[in-house]
Protein backbone atom coordinates (compact mmCIF):
# COMPACT_ATOMS: atom_id res chain seq x y z
CA UNK A 1 0.00 0.00 0.00
CA UNK A 2 1.14 3.84 -1.20
CA UNK A 3 1.85 6.36 1.70
CA UNK A 4 0.29 9.58 1.22
CA UNK A 5 2.06 12.28 0.72
CA UNK A 6 1.81 14.05 4.03
CA UNK A 7 2.37 18.08 3.69
CA UNK A 8 4.59 18.30 6.21
CA UNK A 9 6.79 16.09 5.22
CA UNK A 10 6.48 17.75 1.73
CA UNK A 11 7.35 21.05 3.15
CA UNK A 12 10.06 20.27 5.00
CA UNK A 13 11.58 18.45 2.12
CA UNK A 14 11.56 21.77 -0.03
CA UNK A 15 13.21 23.47 2.77
CA UNK A 16 15.64 21.39 2.49
CA UNK A 17 16.63 20.85 -1.39
CA UNK A 18 16.39 24.54 -1.42
CA UNK A 19 19.24 24.67 1.38
CA UNK A 20 21.11 22.20 -0.24
CA UNK A 21 20.88 23.52 -3.64
CA UNK A 22 22.29 27.33 -2.51
CA UNK A 23 25.01 25.76 0.14
CA UNK A 24 25.95 24.02 -3.52
CA UNK A 25 25.99 27.14 -5.71
CA UNK A 26 27.61 29.02 -3.48
CA UNK A 27 30.66 26.47 -2.56
CA UNK A 28 30.81 25.96 -6.56
CA UNK A 29 30.23 22.44 -6.61
CA UNK A 30 26.88 23.39 -9.13
CA UNK A 31 27.04 26.28 -12.13
CA UNK A 32 24.54 27.64 -14.73
CA UNK A 33 21.66 25.03 -14.37
CA UNK A 34 23.42 21.98 -14.81
CA UNK A 35 22.68 19.53 -11.93
CA UNK A 36 19.31 18.35 -10.06
CA UNK A 37 18.71 16.91 -6.43
CA UNK A 38 15.41 15.25 -5.05
CA UNK A 39 14.00 13.77 -1.79
CA UNK A 40 12.11 11.11 -1.03
CA UNK A 41 8.67 12.07 0.37
CA UNK A 42 6.33 9.17 1.28
CA UNK A 43 5.85 6.60 -1.77
CA UNK A 44 6.52 9.59 -4.17
CA UNK A 45 9.60 12.29 -4.68
CA UNK A 46 10.44 15.80 -4.73
CA UNK A 47 12.86 17.22 -7.56
CA UNK A 48 14.33 19.95 -8.86
CA UNK A 49 13.00 21.40 -12.27
CA UNK A 50 14.26 20.78 -15.30
CA UNK A 51 16.71 23.79 -16.32
CA UNK A 52 16.61 24.81 -12.82
CA UNK A 53 19.18 27.01 -11.28
CA UNK A 54 20.04 24.97 -7.87
CA UNK A 55 21.26 28.44 -6.47
CA UNK A 56 17.83 30.16 -7.00
CA UNK A 57 15.53 27.83 -6.14
CA UNK A 58 12.26 28.55 -5.27
CA UNK A 59 10.67 25.74 -3.05
CA UNK A 60 6.73 26.17 -4.64
CA UNK A 61 8.08 25.30 -7.86
CA UNK A 62 9.91 22.25 -7.21
CA UNK A 63 8.49 19.16 -8.98
CA UNK A 64 6.03 16.51 -6.92
CA UNK A 65 5.80 13.50 -8.33
CA UNK A 66 3.23 10.87 -6.65
CA UNK A 67 4.04 6.55 -6.75
CA UNK A 68 3.82 6.16 -9.94
CA UNK A 69 5.89 8.89 -11.25
CA UNK A 70 2.84 11.12 -12.45
CA UNK A 71 3.61 15.09 -11.57
CA UNK A 72 1.03 16.67 -9.02
CA UNK A 73 2.77 20.05 -8.24
CA UNK A 74 5.37 22.65 -9.67
CA UNK A 75 7.26 23.32 -12.48
CA UNK A 76 7.92 19.95 -15.16
CA UNK A 77 10.43 17.92 -13.75
CA UNK A 78 14.10 17.23 -14.28
CA UNK A 79 14.91 15.07 -17.48
CA UNK A 80 16.63 12.81 -14.56
CA UNK A 81 13.73 11.79 -12.96
CA UNK A 82 13.54 8.22 -14.43
CA UNK A 83 17.32 8.14 -12.61
CA UNK A 84 16.22 9.64 -9.76
CA UNK A 85 13.42 7.25 -9.15
CA UNK A 86 15.41 4.17 -10.04
CA UNK A 87 18.02 5.14 -7.41
CA UNK A 88 15.31 4.95 -4.55
CA UNK A 89 14.18 1.72 -5.52
CA UNK A 90 17.23 -0.08 -5.70
CA UNK A 91 18.74 0.92 -2.09
CA UNK A 92 15.96 1.35 -0.04
CA UNK A 93 18.17 3.40 2.32
CA UNK A 94 17.91 6.30 -0.15
CA UNK A 95 16.22 9.46 0.74
CA UNK A 96 18.05 12.33 -0.81
CA UNK A 97 19.98 12.33 -4.46
CA UNK A 98 22.49 14.53 -5.79
CA UNK A 99 23.58 15.19 -9.22
CA UNK A 100 26.21 17.91 -9.94
CA UNK A 101 28.84 18.76 -12.70
CA UNK A 102 31.63 19.29 -10.31
CA UNK A 103 34.53 20.44 -11.61
CA UNK A 104 37.29 17.51 -10.64
CA UNK A 105 34.95 15.34 -11.08
CA UNK A 106 34.06 16.18 -14.97
CA UNK A 107 37.61 16.68 -15.43
CA UNK A 108 38.65 13.26 -14.16
CA UNK A 109 36.56 11.57 -16.66
CA UNK A 110 37.66 13.68 -19.82
CA UNK A 111 41.69 13.01 -18.71
CA UNK A 112 40.77 8.65 -17.99
CA UNK A 113 39.85 7.58 -14.78
CA UNK A 114 41.43 5.54 -12.34
CA UNK A 115 39.00 2.71 -13.39
CA UNK A 116 35.90 1.21 -14.60
CA UNK A 117 34.88 -0.05 -11.41
CA UNK A 118 37.27 2.82 -9.20
CA UNK A 119 37.43 6.58 -10.94
CA UNK A 120 39.33 7.51 -8.10
CA UNK A 121 41.65 4.76 -5.63
CA UNK A 122 41.76 4.26 -2.47
CA UNK A 123 44.55 7.16 -1.37
CA UNK A 124 42.89 8.52 1.43
CA UNK A 125 41.03 6.99 4.59
CA UNK A 126 38.16 9.16 4.35
CA UNK A 127 37.54 8.19 1.15
CA UNK A 128 37.05 4.66 1.76
CA UNK A 129 35.21 5.41 4.72
CA UNK A 130 32.90 8.15 3.36
CA UNK A 131 32.60 7.60 -0.01
CA UNK A 132 34.01 3.58 -1.32
CA UNK A 133 33.46 2.16 -5.08
CA UNK A 134 32.24 4.41 -6.95
CA UNK A 135 31.78 2.86 -10.92
CA UNK A 136 32.22 5.16 -13.86
CA UNK A 137 28.72 4.79 -16.38
CA UNK A 138 29.33 5.00 -19.26
CA UNK A 139 28.16 8.15 -21.47
CA UNK A 140 25.01 9.00 -22.47
CA UNK A 141 22.87 12.20 -23.45
CA UNK A 142 21.38 14.01 -19.98
CA UNK A 143 18.17 12.45 -19.58
CA UNK A 144 18.80 9.04 -21.36
CA UNK A 145 16.41 6.61 -19.58
CA UNK A 146 19.62 3.39 -20.27
CA UNK A 147 21.39 5.30 -17.37
CA UNK A 148 19.37 4.35 -15.13
CA UNK A 149 19.53 0.59 -16.05
CA UNK A 150 23.29 1.06 -15.88
CA UNK A 151 23.60 2.89 -12.20
CA UNK A 152 20.62 0.23 -11.01
CA UNK A 153 22.46 -2.93 -12.51
CA UNK A 154 25.90 -1.23 -10.46
CA UNK A 155 24.06 -1.18 -7.34
CA UNK A 156 22.38 -4.59 -7.32
CA UNK A 157 26.30 -6.11 -8.46
CA UNK A 158 27.60 -4.37 -5.60
CA UNK A 159 24.74 -4.88 -2.95
CA UNK A 160 25.46 -8.40 -3.55
CA UNK A 161 29.66 -8.83 -3.55
CA UNK A 162 28.67 -6.86 0.18
CA UNK A 163 30.60 -3.47 -0.59
CA UNK A 164 27.29 -1.46 -1.13
CA UNK A 165 28.03 2.15 -3.57
CA UNK A 166 27.20 5.05 -2.67
CA UNK A 167 27.85 6.95 -5.72
CA UNK A 168 28.37 6.67 -9.64
CA UNK A 169 30.45 8.67 -11.88
CA UNK A 170 28.54 9.53 -15.30
CA UNK A 171 30.95 9.93 -18.18
CA UNK A 172 31.25 13.66 -19.08
CA UNK A 173 28.69 14.36 -16.73
CA UNK A 174 29.43 14.49 -13.09
CA UNK A 175 28.62 12.29 -9.92
CA UNK A 176 25.03 10.81 -8.60
CA UNK A 177 25.17 10.66 -4.88
CA UNK A 178 22.58 9.49 -2.93
CA UNK A 179 22.18 8.78 1.15
CA UNK A 180 19.35 8.27 3.53
CA UNK A 181 19.33 12.59 4.34
CA UNK A 182 20.78 15.47 2.76
CA UNK A 183 24.01 15.59 4.85
CA UNK A 184 24.93 11.82 4.13
CA UNK A 185 24.28 12.56 0.36
CA UNK A 186 26.84 15.95 0.63
CA UNK A 187 29.11 14.19 2.69
CA UNK A 188 29.62 11.53 0.46
CA UNK A 189 29.79 14.47 -2.78
CA UNK A 190 32.28 16.65 -0.90
CA UNK A 191 34.98 13.47 0.06
CA UNK A 192 34.06 11.84 -3.40
CA UNK A 193 34.88 15.46 -5.31
CA UNK A 194 37.93 16.64 -3.03
CA UNK A 195 39.78 13.30 -3.55
CA UNK A 196 38.83 14.03 -7.65
CA UNK A 197 40.60 17.48 -6.63
CA UNK A 198 43.87 15.77 -4.66
CA UNK A 199 44.10 12.88 -7.26
CA UNK A 200 44.33 15.55 -10.14
CA UNK A 201 46.63 18.02 -7.77
CA UNK A 202 49.21 15.65 -6.96
CA UNK A 203 49.37 14.15 -10.85
CA UNK A 204 47.94 10.81 -10.07
CA UNK A 205 51.31 9.62 -8.10
CA UNK A 206 50.29 8.61 -4.65
CA UNK A 207 49.90 4.96 -4.09
CA UNK A 208 46.26 3.64 -3.12
CA UNK A 209 46.49 2.63 1.04
CA UNK A 210 47.98 -0.73 1.48
CA UNK A 211 45.68 -3.80 1.74
CA UNK A 212 46.56 -3.98 5.67
CA UNK A 213 45.41 -0.42 6.29
CA UNK A 214 42.50 -1.10 3.79
CA UNK A 215 41.60 -4.38 6.15
CA UNK A 216 41.78 -1.93 9.80
CA UNK A 217 39.79 0.52 7.78
CA UNK A 218 36.66 -2.22 7.37
CA UNK A 219 37.52 -4.23 10.79
CA UNK A 220 37.78 -0.85 12.89
CA UNK A 221 34.88 1.50 10.93
CA UNK A 222 32.95 -0.94 8.53
CA UNK A 223 34.33 0.37 5.45
CA UNK A 224 32.62 -0.81 2.90
CA UNK A 225 35.54 -1.91 0.70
Amino acid sequence: MSRPLDSTSVDEARREIVRVGTSLFARGYVHASAGNISAKVGDGHLITPTDAALGFLEPDRLALVDAGGEQIAGDRASKTLTLHRRIYAADPTARFVIHTHSTHLVGLTLSSVWSQDDVLPPITPYYVMKVGHVPLIPYHRPGDPRVADLVTARIADRAASGTPIRAVLLDRLGPVVWGPDAAGALAVLEELEETARLWLLTDRQPEPLPAPALDELRSTFGAAW
